[in-house]
Formats: C-alpha cells, structure tokens, sequence
C-alpha cells in the first residue's frame, strides 16, 4: 500500500511539474472555488459524484455553483463527504463575467485515503476554456479508497 500510495504521490508531483512555465504565466488568478463533494463509492472503473461549489473573487458577490465531478480510471473505495479548495485562473485576456465558471472542464485527478486523506486535481474548461482550476487542487476527505483516473467537472 505505502509503494502505491508512494507511486501516485509521485505521479502527482511530475503532473504538476510538466506545466510549461510561460502556460503558468500567461494566466492571472482570478479567485478561489471552494466545493462540497458529496460521498460516494469508486465503482473500480470510475465514478460520479454530485457537489456544490462558491466561487470567492475580492469585490464581487460570491456565485454558487452545482455540478458533477466524473472519473473514468482507476477508482476503487468509498469516501465521505469531501472538501476541494481550488485557485482560479483565467487567461490573462479574459474578462471574469457573472456566471463564467459555469461548463465543462477536463483534467485528471489522484487520491489515496485511508482513514483521512489527500487528493490532487488539475481541471481546465469553463466558458470558451478560458479558465484553469489550480493546476493541483487541495482536498480533505475521510474513507477508504485509491483512486488515479480522468476527470471530467460540469458547473452549472
């Protein structure tokens, strides 16, 4: 268990580290996008779970968003409620309208819990795919599972 967990931390770090770095810079934090996941059981081959989300931006009123996180991959266990913290960024050109964040992002995602766990996403859509969901996202959750898979977000 510690090898795999090991292996997926790893794959992790290497992800995140293969961001070209004038990618990274062309974009501007725009704000933050604190989700609600609901608990769920990985189905081996993947899973769907429903979640709430509030995008925070200084000066602007808070958006609540619904959705649904989907991975197709390896995805074995079951978790509780989870808690992802994402930055936002936006291409530089882009202009942060009201209801922006609303649509489809494509990514992939890592997990390993057993007991309490961590989590890593890297998601890139949105309106006209101007917008990156923090290359690697923070998550807290509790359960038992593994999980190392695609993922695919809906916002709406």
């Amino acid at each position: 268990m510690k090898k795999l967990i090991g292996a997926l931390v790893a794959s992790i770090v290497l992800a995140a580290a293969a961001v070209p770095a004038d990618a990274a810079q062309a974009r501007v934090q725009v704000g933050r996008l604190s989700c609600n996941v609901e608990g769920g059981v990985g189905l081996i081959l993947g899973s769907s779970k429903n979640m709430t989300c509030v995008f925070h931006r200084d000066g602007h009123r808070n958006e609540t968003y619904h959705g649904t996180i989907n991975k197709l991959g390896l995805d074995i266990g079951v978790t509780r409620r989870t808690r992802i913290e994402w930055l936002v960024f936006a291409a530089t050109n882009t202009q942060v309208r009201s209801r922006a964040l609303a649509g489809n992002y494509v990514g992939g995602s890592g997990e390993a819990t057993v007991g309490v766990g961590v989590g890593a996403n890297w998601l890139i859509g949105g309106s006209r795919r101007g917008f990156a969901l923090q290359p690697v996202s923070v998550q807290a959750q509790t359960g038992l599972n593994l999980s190392l898979a695609l993922a695919g977000l809906t916002l709406r």
